[in-house]
């Protein structure tokens, strides 16, 4: 059993899947993509880790991280173990002390945990091979022209909001209600458009 480390390089919308989301793993040190189809929820849980957005009320993973550092348990590394049937199984690898246990999930809850614990996510190489798909070596974090092939009817990227009548403060208030509704699509595309006028 070998194990290749990925990180997260890409997280685009399902046209076709109504409410999903595609999240592309990419090979450390190597040129090979893995897409996963994810919920809207667990999309929106990983982006605002991503994006080091502060809700103003815990959601679901930052209560289990807030959990696991209250009781000294450390996610040291998440592992995506199985594919069956177009469904990828993963599994947390946890310490507390001396002790190594690991725990069932889904792979987007352990992709969204593994961005708030800033660790490591391996897949076994099998996996790879059978699933994922070549990237172009000179193109750094680019899904090469097969995959995007492969993707075309799967995912496109989210449409951004035309907010280019607003003013900068607007937006800032803008921003600070849709994260006081825990509306973080909606935050990400106001993000955007104050990240665009820098």
């Amino acid at each position: 059993m070998k194990k290749i480390e990925l990180d997260i390089i890409a997280l685009s919308h399902s046209v076709t899947q109504s409410h999903s989301f595609a999240v592309v793993l990419g090979e450390v040190g190597g040129s090979r993509r893995l897409p996963i189809v994810i919920g809207g929820f667990e999309a929106q849980a990983i982006a605002v880790a991503l994006d080091n957005m502060k809700p103003s009320r815990p959601l679901t993973h930052d209560l289990m991280k807030t959990m696991c550092d209250t009781f000294e348990i450390e996610l040291e590394y998440i592992f995506i173990s199985k594919l069956v049937d177009g469904v990828f199984y993963s599994n947390l690898v946890c310490k507390r002390g001396a002790e190594y246990f690991e725990i069932d999930s889904r792979t987007s809850d352990a992709l969204a945990l593994a961005v708030r614990f800033d660790c490591p996510i391996y897949v076994e190489e099998s996996i790879l091979l059978e699933a994922g798909v070549e990237a172009d070596p000179n193109e750094e974090n680019a899904l090469p022209e097969a995959e995007e092939k492969e993707l075309t009817e799967l995912t496109s990227p989210v449409a951004p909001t035309n907010y280019n009548q607003m003013s900068s403060s607007e937006l800032q208030t803008h921003l600070k209600a849709a994260l006081d509704n825990e509306d973080y699509e909606l935050a990400a595309r106001i993000r955007d458009e104050l990240n665009h006028r820098k």
